[in-house]
């Protein structure tokens, strides 16, 4: 018999499984984090530092004790490495043999994002093997237009021989990938085997699950080129053979781990949720993929610093408001460091609050925490929509 579940039992399953409800699941220090990222499978990394950068918000949104110091750790010692997910981010060592069918796409001829030039990534190549480890600064060459995706071409080269697998990042220097030759990098007895497209299908759809209790086929080969008919047949053949079985939401379906089924009608069923409040990185592994939170949470979201300025609604830079299992809301926030002030520029709630005066109380409680993570010890409150009642600690 498929089990139905209703859109708040779905939620409750799957910010569970995201490990969004206790800090504490993890356990303490670097292990933790890395502990998480394995749950994870992978925790996306992007270049704005508004606020904390992404990779550093999401750990620290689940691991009590994070610190950004735990990635340099891990890196070092051959734990993670950065590659392509569905974006760049960072990836467990033992999940790498499952990152070498993109590398050998793209070595074999598959464009990422610039043509590959041989010329230049002989010469790269040959600097690094002689050298050692390199940032993209130690390259002397400039970038040919001010065009905001213009790189120099030395930059490029590195990038599409990182992307080939020929170069790894080793570590990071004030965010500066510091690039050497994977055989430098890889830890010794990594699992090199290039996966069959099968294995790799099977891989992606037990890790998806891992990290979020229940799937459609579209999300787990989300972003995943060429992935789309491989995937929805080896779903077939797992459900055929009892890894897997359907369920039901909102008369939606969606497929989860067999042997989980009856664990995630229990939480489902629970007649409370845990009162948590967390402010997301718009790059959090629980709200990347729009479509699905859109159908789970009623939330319509979109980062914004994407769009021109005349087109935002809420702000640059919006971080989803999640609160008692609902994204009800999202502020837009900048972390001015010089000065210690973290600001919220727009504060905008769109789902109805119960307890006014709980949900800002959490509300201050965890702004605070994140302002002291972002280096600010101070919060200004500039703008505030969509709110019959407005928080005790004023606007600015």
């Amino acid at each position: 018999m498929t089990i139905s579940l209703s859109q708040s039992d779905a939620r409750k399953i799957v910010l569970n499984s995201q490990r969004l409800h206790s800090r504490r699941s993890f356990g303490r220090g670097a292990e933790a984090s890395l502990k998480a990222i394995e749950h994870l499978s992978y925790v996306q990394i992007d270049t704005l530092s508004v606020v904390a950068r992404a990779h550093l918000h999401t750990l620290w949104n689940r691991v009590e004790s994070f610190s950004p110091d735990h990635i340099d750790q891990l890196q070092r010692a051959g734990q993670v490495f950065e590659y392509w997910s569905h974006a760049l981010s960072i990836l467990p060592m033992k999940d790498y043999r499952f990152a070498l069918p993109m590398m050998e796409r793209i070595a074999s001829g598959e464009t990422h994002w610039y043509p590959k030039n041989p010329k230049e990534t002989t010469k790269i190549l040959k600097r690094i093997r002689e050298e050692g480890p390199l940032l993209a600064k130690d390259f002397s060459d400039k970038k040919k237009s001010q065009a905001m995706w213009s790189r120099s071409p030395s930059k490029i080269a590195l990038e599409q021989l990182f992307m080939e697998g020929e170069l790894m990042t080793a570590r990071r220097i004030n965010f500066h990938k510091v690039y050497d030759l994977r055989e430098r990098v890889l830890p010794s007895g990594c699992d090199t085997r290039t996966p069959n497209e099968d294995e790799l299908c099977r891989h992606l759809v037990r890790a998806y699950l891992r990290a979020h209790s229940i799937g459609q086929a579209t999300e787990v080969s989300y972003l995943r080129k060429g992935l789309g008919l491989a995937m929805k047949k080896v779903i077939q053949e797992m459900e055929e053979e009892g890894e897997i079985q359907t369920l039901t939401v909102a008369g939606e379906p969606y497929f989860c781990l067999a042997k989980e089924l009856e664990r995630l009608g229990k939480i489902g069923g629970t007649s409370s949720s845990p009162k948590k409040l967390r402010i997301l990185s718009p790059f959090d592994n629980s709200v990347i993929q729009r479509k699905r939170v859109s159908k789970l949470f009623d939330y319509d979201y979109q980062v914004e610093c994407y769009v021109t300025k005349a087109k935002r609604r809420y702000g640059y830079f919006c971080l989803p408001i999640l609160s008692n299992n609902q994204l009800l809301g999202r502020l837009d926030a900048k972390a001015s460091r010089k000065d210690g002030v973290f600001h919220i520029l727009h504060l905008h709630l769109e789902k109805p609050v119960k307890n006014s005066a709980a949900f800002y109380s959490a509300l201050e409680k965890e702004l605070k925490r994140f302002a002291a993570f972002d280096g600010c010890d101070q919060i200004s409150l500039h703008k505030v929509s969509g709110a019959d009642v407005l928080p005790e600690w004023g606007q600015a």
